[in-house]
C-alpha cells in the first residue's frame, strides 16, 4: 500500500461508522465539524496505526473521515493550504524540522502522543557488532550493504548527511527502495538467519517481530529522542473544537502502540484494517473509552 500511494496522493481509508447526514449537530453530541481528513505519511506505520485508530473511534461517533495517504511534503502542504484538516505523525525537533521552517506559520501543534521516538539502524540480533563505529571495518559482514527506505525520508537526509559522512561508510552500497522494501529483505534476512543491516526508527513493530538489534551511536548522528505530534490547519480549534480537545489530552505508550501495530501489520496481507482495529478496540474498550471521555 505505501508503494502504491508515495508518488501522489491516494485515497486509503474511509470511515464507515458516520451517518452521511450528521449535520450540524451529529450524532456525536457537539458543535464539530463532521467531515474530517487525515493526511497520512506513506509507508510510516505508527502514523497509520494512530490514524485508522482515530477513524474507528471518530467514525462511531458521526464524524465522516477520510484518512488520505502521501508522501511528508503534500501531507504538510495539504494541512497549510486545508486541504487536510490534521496529521498525527510529524517528528520534532529533527525529522521534520525542514517542513515546520517552510508551513509553521500555517499549521499549529494539536498535541503530542509519543514522547521517545528515534531514528536507528538496526542489525539481527546475533550479530557481532554493537556501534556504528564498527561498520567500517565489518561491513563485509553485511555483504557491504546497508537497506534503507524512501529517497525522501528525514532518515534517509541524516543518514546521507551525518551517519555515512562521519562514520566512514562511504564505500558500503546504501540501497533505496521503500518502507515495505527494506521490511521485506529485514524478514527474508532474519528468516534465513543471516546478517542484515537496515534503517529503521522507533517506535515500529518490527523490533517485535524480528529478531533486531539497534546500533549504537556515539557520535549522535540520528539525533537523540523525538517526541510525535498531531498537527493540524490553522482553523481546526473553530472548525472541530471538541477533537481539539481530545488531541490535546491523546497519549499512547509503547505497549499500546506497539500491540496496535503488531495486529495491524505483522503477519497480515490486507490493507482492510477496519475490522482488525474494531477487534483491538473491543480488546482495549476501557482505554479506548477514556480517549473521549468528558473531562
Amino acid at each position: 500500500m505505501a508503494v502504491a500511494a508515495a508518488s501522489a496522493l491516494a485515497l486509503t481509508a474511509c470511515g464507515s461508522g458516520g451517518d452521511a447526514d450528521a449535520g450540524a449537530s451529529g450524532s456525536s453530541g457537539n458543535d464539530d465539524k463532521k467531515e474530517l481528513t487525515i493526511g497520512v505519511f506513506a509507508g510510516w506505520d505508527e502514523g497509520l496505526a494512530v490514524s485508522h485508530l482515530w477513524d474507528r473511534i471518530l467514525s462511531e461517533k458521526g464524524y465522516d473521515v477520510t484518512l488520505t495517504s502521501a508522501d511528508v511534503a503534500p501531507v504538510f502542504t495539504g494541512i497549510a493550504s486545508g486541504g487536510f484538516d490534521m496529521a498525527m505523525d510529524v517528528w520534532l525537533p529533527e525529522t521534520h524540522a525542514d517542513q515546520l521552517k517552510t508551513y509553521g506559520d500555517k499549521i499549529q501543534e494539536l498535541g503530542t502522543w509519543y514522547d521517545n521516538a528515534k531514528l536507528t539502524v538496526a542489525v539481527n540480533e546475533d550479530a557481532d557488532i554493537t556501534s556504528l563505529d564498527e561498520l567500517a571495518d565489518k561491513a563485509d559482514m553485511f555483504d557491504n550493504r546497508i537497506v534503507g527506505i524512501d529517497a525522501g525520508a528525514g532518515l534517509t537526509k541524516a543518514m546521507n548527511e551525518r551517519v555515512i559522512p562521519q562514520y566512514g561508510l562511504d564505500k558500503m552500497d546504501y540501497v533505496l527502495s521503500s518502507t515495505p522494501g527494506m521490511l521485506t529483505v529485514l524478514k527474508k534476512e532474519t528468516d534465513a538467519k543471516k546478517n542484515v543491516l537496515v534503517t529503521l526508527w522507533r517506535p515500529h513493530w518490527a523490533y517485535d517481530a524480528f529478531p533486531i538489534k539497534d546500533l549504537e551511536d556515539p557520535k549522535g548522528t540520528l539525533g537523540t529522542a523525538e517526541k510525535i505530534s498531531t498537527y493540524g490547519s490553522l482553523t481546526f480549534n473553530d472548525d472541530f473544537p471538541e477533537l481539539a480537545g481530545w488531541m490535546k489530552d491523546f497519549k499512547m505508550n509503547d505497549e499500546q502502540l506497539f500491540s496496535l501495530e503488531n495486529a495491524m501489520f505483522n503477519d497480515t496481507d490486507t490493507q482492510d484494517f477496519d475490522p482488525i482495529v474494531d477487534k483491538w478496540i473491543s480488546e482495549n474498550q476501557e482505554w479506548v473509552d477514556s480517549l473521549t471521555a468528558s473531562k
